[in-house]
């Protein structure tokens, strides 16, 4: 039986600790409005950017002439992952590192043993994880989500994108996870590049080409430059959308297990005081029967 003191100091230490992830909830929740409404912002602008580019190039096929449209034997791959900088957010970093090593050996397991698949880690803990392995990498975006805008996403993507028209890679894919709600973040691994037009089997690709009106514009300066433009800007938005998804996600994760982890502190402070209690009764026994047995010794002794 443990000691009174023992339990005594497992109930401040556990309080302690409530209290701490109480506040890393409370903390969360308010990061996760911010990033919500950020996301949910950008959906409706990366949608129509997308559409607006299907339909140009729907009308006009001649007009799909851009490297990032180039379909090439995939025998160098990058694989860009989206994690977190900081832990305490459940499964979050883990289901994403677990994605991004069933795709290398699964989809290309060839390219894998050839030591032809680099991945690209943003965020501290995909980086740790491949490093510490011995994998390939190629850059790292350490801090990038404490201070998340479209002017320092887009030097990742724009690193990406630079390392694809040179054929360093013929094969780009991003693994994020998207947000849904609180309790529940979808890990996404889409063809990041290059850009796939048609319809069919998209699923797990970047989607430029959803369903939507055919619609007539007017080009100035022209058409191929205006493509020119847009498909650059529509890969940055894409890229920058993810990580968006991926930072709502996280704040989402981590309030989930914080308020987890508070419930169970509160759990386990109940069986402490309760073990407290019995424990200090037994004490209590203890003595009056030491007390009582003294007492009787001493009256059969006269």
């Amino acid at each position: 039986m443990p000691s009174l003191k023992e339990v005594r100091n497992r109930i401040v230490s556990v309080s302690s600790t409530q209290q701490i992830t109480k506040a890393m909830k409370m903390v969360a929740a308010a990061k996760l409005r911010r990033a919500q409404e950020r996301s949910v912002q950008m959906r409706p602008y990366s949608q129509k950017l997308s559409e607006i580019l299907k339909n140009i190039l729907s009308n006009n096929p001649e007009a799909a002439t851009s490297e990032y449209l180039v379909e090439r034997s995939p025998e160098k791959v990058l694989i860009v992952l989206v994690t977190s900088d900081r832990g305490l957010c459940g499964s979050f970093n883990a289901n994403i590192i677990k994605a991004a090593v069933n795709l290398a050996k699964e989809k290309y397991g060839k390219q894998l043993d050839a030591k032809n698949v680099t991945f690209m880690c943003i965020g501290k803990k995909g980086r740790d994880f491949f490093e510490k392995r011995g994998y390939k990498i190629d850059g790292e975006y350490a801090e990038i989500f404490t201070k998340l805008n479209f002017d320092n996403v887009k030097l990742a993507a724009e690193k990406v994108m630079a390392a694809f028209k040179a054929k360093e890679y013929d094969v780009v894919e991003v693994i994020y996870n998207e947000f849904k709600n609180v309790a529940t973040q979808i890990v996404r691994t889409e063809q990041f590049l290059p850009i796939v037009l048609n319809t069919e089997n998209t699923e797990s690709k970047i989607n430029i080409a959803k369903k939507a009106e055919t619609t007539d514009y007017t080009f100035e300066p022209n058409q191929e430059e205006i493509v020119a433009s847009l498909l650059p800007k529509t890969l940055k938005v894409q890229f920058y959308k993810a990580l968006l998804e991926s930072n709502a996600s996280e704040h989402g994760a981590r309030m989930s297990a914080m308020d987890k982890a508070t419930e169970n502190a509160g759990e386990l402070l109940k069986e402490l005081k309760l073990t407290y209690n019995r424990t200090r009764q037994a004490f209590i026994t203890k003595e009056i029967l030491e007390i009582v047995g003294g007492a009787e010794a001493l009256a059969s002794g006269v």
